[in-house]
């Protein structure tokens, strides 16, 4: 069994001639016109559905679409382009966020939902290092998630994403503890394996930096960018491996910087 999963985060307002150009707030932010680029080089296809529609598979592989975070762009930009080429995303919040500035609302939220997009978990507090918190923490930050997305939405969510890419047995046994069916993680596999029945799915990350033509043919199965991004996921594991604490407190310094420049 396998999958096609692409993830994507914000998607941002490009703008008008003469303008100031807005500032690029992480590495995966996409201008509006770009990312609409990037789903007509998907094309019609369709494989691209929701992972309620495919709980069983075929000989056909779907296609995921898939944004993180619960960024408002969610509801001013990427619905919509998703939407006028009949397809459905799948939006996965980071509860803690809800209502704040630039992060969706509950009534956006359930909006997305009765138009027909998947509401998923991101976890409450988006954890730097999910795969080093303690069990307890693990289900907690699951539970907890669940549970005010499905107040919000008066029904089960079972369906989340793993943040910044941190996922260990222990991350999907959690999940599955809490009553998640489906997670999303960061790693570049079409493979799907299962962790005490919860089904895991890589994901292909889109940057902002990468052609439109890059969505396009990881969907459409070229193998090369499949394995490239494989190439550089392997390499970034290794380089964490050894540089141990330095990278992440790199890496959360930088994170800091870009969020204070939002």
């Amino acid at each position: 069994m396998k999958s096609i999963s692409l993830m994507y985060h914000d998607v941002m307002e490009e703008p008008a001639p003469g303008g100031t150009v807005p500032r690029r707030v992480t590495p995966y932010s996409l201008g509006y016109k770009h990312f609409r680029n990037h789903l007509e080089s998907i094309g019609r296809t369709p494989a691209v559905s929701t992972i309620q529609g495919r709980r069983q598979w075929t000989r056909e592989i779907p296609i995921f679409l898939t944004f993180d975070d619960g960024e408002l762009s969610a509801y001013t930009h990427s619905a919509a382009a998703l939407e006028d080429h009949g397809w459905r995303g799948h939006f996965f919040v980071t509860t803690n966020w809800i209502g704040q500035p630039g992060f969706l609302n509950r009534d956006q939220i359930l909006e997305l939902r009765n138009r027909g997009h998947v509401i998923g978990s991101h976890s409450c507090s988006h954890p730097e290092r999910m795969s080093h918190l303690s069990e307890s923490e693990l289900v907690k930050e699951w539970s907890v998630s669940r549970e005010i997305l499905g107040e919000i939405l008066s029904e089960q969510v079972r369906v989340a994403s793993v943040p910044a890419g941190f996922y260990s047995r222990k991350v999907g046994k959690a999940a599955a503890t809490a009553g998640i069916e489906v997670l999303f993680t960061s790693e570049p596999t079409t493979e799907i394996s299962t962790e005490d029945g919860c089904l895991i799915l890589g994901r292909y990350c889109i940057q902002g930096h990468m052609p439109a033509r890059s969505s396009g043919e990881i969907a459409n199965g070229l193998l090369w960018p499949r394995l490239s991004q494989s190439l550089i996921w392997q390499t970034k594991k290794a380089i964490k491996g050894m540089a141990g604490e330095r990278y992440f407190t790199f890496r959360s310094t930088l994170l800091t910087l870009l969020k204070r420049q939002k």
